[in-house]
């Protein structure tokens, strides 16, 4: 395996092994370590069907099943389909991704996700440059570079973050597909506290955990000054020197940390310029600084 790192602070190319077969101990050790380390993690060349990419990711974690579960792959509730096309009948085939602003999945969720993994199968061209690049935002540069006044002033506390927040963003944007949640959907996701720095369960160091997709304001601050704190984290963290993007080619699988990151999909790409990508999101079930020791 030959890990060769970007050169952004964020971001690696992995060559050398075939995630369409179970990884070894020492990869998986290797794979774990390289995460934590670089924050994203791009695979060239491969072909795994969804069967197989649920296979690698649920090497390190259970799997999510979307609480939406608009579409999927057949047989893979678990494998989510990333897609604009739509079928013969003209009904789309996959829920789209981009234009989503900058979020960390599942957040918004008490049981909070390691890492997502993408498996590119087609990738939308326009005068031979590759579109829909999915950005990155380092979270433990984010953290380290903060002021120390406020490090001290938001140590301990928490925000509330609402999965209905970003999922009502998404709605409202042109040519959306999604409904309103359900009652039932809204009862599974209610409103969550999420500490606004942790450690990250790979590396050891804190992190800055708060995003605008999904934190709608601080525990037991009065409103200006919650709005004031969140609005000073998200232009912090918005720095052009904490950005990665990532080009996508046919065959990537690109995994990347949820926890040590932000990211964003770019919609620079008109329907009839297809893209379909397969998806599973790993939860933060195991115990990460054991297994990659």
């Amino acid at each position: 395996m030959r890990i060769t790192p970007n050169n952004a602070g964020l971001g690696a190319r992995v060559e050398g092994v075939d995630l369409a077969r179970p990884v070894s101990p020492g990869e998986y050790r290797t794979i774990l370590r390289a995460l934590g380390q670089y924050g994203v993690l791009c695979f060239p060349g491969q072909d795994l069907d969804a069967a197989q990419l649920s296979a690698f990711g649920a090497r390190f974690g259970e799997l999510e099943v979307n609480v939406a579960n608009l579409f999927h792959a057949p047989g893979h509730p678990e494998v989510m389909i990333l897609s604009n096309k739509r079928d013969a009948e003209g009904r789309p085939v996959g829920l789209s991704d981009a234009g989503q602003g900058w979020h960390t999945d599942m957040s918004y969720s008490k049981d909070i996700a390691l890492a997502n993994v993408l498996h590119a199968k087609e990738v939308p061209l326009r005068d031979g440059r590759p579109l829909g690049d999915t950005q990155f935002r380092n979270m433990h540069a984010a953290y380290d570079d903060l002021p120390r006044e406020v490090v001290a002033r938001l140590e301990g506390r928490v925000a509330i973050h609402d999965f209905e927040k970003f999922w009502d963003m998404m709605r409202i944007r042109p040519g959306s597909i999604r409904g309103p949640l359900t009652p039932e959907q809204r009862a599974k996701k209610p409103p969550v506290p999420q500490p606004i720095f942790r450690t990250h369960p790979i590396t050891g160091r804190r992190v800055l955990y708060c995003n605008p997709g999904y934190a709608m304001h601080i525990e037991g601050l009065e409103r200006a000054e919650s709005d004031a704190l969140l609005e000073f984290l998200f232009r912090h963290q918005a720095q052009e020197k904490y950005l990665y993007s990532h080009a996508w080619t046919p065959g990537d699988v690109l995994m990347w940390d949820n926890i040590g990151t932000v990211h964003n999909a770019v919609a620079d790409y008109r329907p009839d310029e297809p893209r379909y990508i397969l998806r599973v999101q790993v939860m933060a079930t195991l115990d990460y600084a054991a297994l990659a020791a």
